[in-house]
């Protein structure tokens, strides 16, 4: 069936008006340029694509930058409109259903976060220099993309910035050249990527590297090593841990960028995640943090919600990381991290269903903590050795693909029984906190 221009192409009520669920993005060739002194940006995305059903229009999420020039394969076609931040193209014939296609985008204009449901995302300004932090919704502020979790693709970016500024991004730093008082960052992701974890950081940074299973990199402010190396000095820990517990790390590298400017709260990316200076610290709150964003490279980048309503998938599975580490440290063990939190939990309002709580709730730290605790009532009604070897078998079975609840419950039942049913329909549906099982 031919997709016409009345049919609404998006499903998720977390991120209205992003997507299109009528075809899937296979790669992402970007190039760009960047001046950071007038926040300007000029790019060109080669976007290669696979029509899911007939198509005689297609669209496209790109926020607020200027459309120049739309190609389809190779061709101008019949039609395409701006509007509303969807980049509508109707192909000059039918893309058949199965059929790849490649579009290429010439936009440029100043990049600005992308408002939300839950607030603003994507590419921001810092004092000196960027940052991109996309999630759930923030994509579209710097590359048009098919803006959807359940959509990965791999990445090829070009990014040309001013002498003295350094770039990180996504996977492989394949090249870095200089030309005419700019120097042009070259980096490829093979391994297949939510559009909002793909990211850019911009700063007048230095980098010291270590080794573990993979190289493992701290990017920081030009003169802060002082501060900021015996801040993440645990990481090459951390990762031995998870490695142990969830399985092999998931990518090439691990880096941890730590912005001159103070965040609200650390952001992670595919392969990489980011810190205002304010947490590059050794306090225990800063530390769990460090930990929950490495965690994320397994659940969340590596395994990705398809849905938002998902969001446990991710930030319960982090949170629980955290008492996972502070267990190894000699800290309180994740038994009694579990009744702290529960204890809390339980003077909260009791107005949240965990399964789905909702664009205004996604975030909330109830859904860490409630998602942690569920992992932990799981771990005590099956035993160690089976919950850990559960969830090695979930991050290798689902490693690079998007995934639902269900799909982990099914998991859980296969390798744990099918008891373990009643536990999720509680944890995940029911509006009252559950008591955990007994120790």
């Amino acid at each position: 069936m031919k997709s016409t221009a009345a049919k609404d192409v998006t499903s998720d009520p977390y991120v209205p008006g992003h997507g299109d669920h009528s075809f899937d993005v296979d790669h992402y060739e970007l190039e760009l340029d960047y001046d950071v002194e007038s926040n300007q940006l000029r790019g060109r995305a080669v976007i290669t694509a696979t029509a899911l059903e007939d198509l005689d229009r297609f669209e496209l999420d790109l926020h607020h930058l200027r459309v120049s020039r739309v190609t389809v394969d190779g061709a101008p076609p019949a039609k395409y409109s701006h509007h509303k931040d969807r980049l509508v193209v109707r192909p000059k014939a039918t893309i058949a259903a199965d059929d790849g296609f490649t579009v290429v985008v010439v936009y440029a204009g100043a990049p600005r976060p992308m408002p939300g449901l839950d607030g603003d995302a994507g590419w921001e300004e810092l004092t000196d220099g960027v940052i991109v932090a996309s999630q759930p919704h923030g994509a579209p502020s710097w590359f048009p993309c098919n803006d959807r979790p359940s959509n990965k693709a791999t990445y090829d970016l070009e990014l040309t910035a001013p002498v003295g500024y350094v770039v990180v991004a996504n996977g492989v730093l394949d090249s870095q050249r200089r030309r005419a008082g700019s120097v042009v960052w070259t980096y490829s992701e093979s391994a297949p990527m939510a559009t909002y974890l793909a990211t850019v950081q911009i700063g007048r940074y230095e980098t010291v590297e270590t080794r573990g299973p993979v190289p493992i990199r701290t990017v920081f402010p030009i003169g802060t090593g002082s501060t900021c190396v015996p801040a993440f000095e645990r990481q090459d820990d951390m990762m031995d841990l998870f490695v142990r517990l969830f399985g092999a790390y998931p990518f090439a590298s691990y880096t941890a960028v730590v912005t001159e400017d103070e965040l609200e709260i650390p952001l992670e990316a595919q392969g990489l995640s980011v810190f205002g200076a304010n947490f590059a610290t050794q306090d225990w709150e800063h530390q769990r943090l460090i930990a929950h964003e490495l965690a994320h490279q397994w659940f969340g980048n590596s395994v990705t919600l398809a849905h938002w309503r998902d969001i446990w998938l991710h930030e319960g599975f982090a949170c629980y990381a955290e008492w996972l580490w502070s267990e190894e440290t000699g800290g309180p063990t994740a038994d009694e991290q579990a009744e702290e939190h529960w204890q809390r939990l339980d003077q909260l309002p009791q107005d949240l269903v965990l399964g789905d709580p909702g664009p205004d709730l996604m975030f909330d730290d109830r859904v860490y903590k409630r998602g942690a605790l569920l992992l932990h009532a799981l771990r005590l009604t099956v035993g160690d050795e089976s919950f850990f070897a559960l969830l090695r078998t979930w991050t290798t079975r689902y490693g690079g693909a998007s995934v639902a609840t269900e799909e982990f419950v099914a998991v859980a039942a296969e390798l744990c029984g099918a008891s373990v049913g009643t536990l999720f329909d509680t944890w995940l549906r029911d509006v009252a906190l559950p008591e955990l099982p007994a120790s």
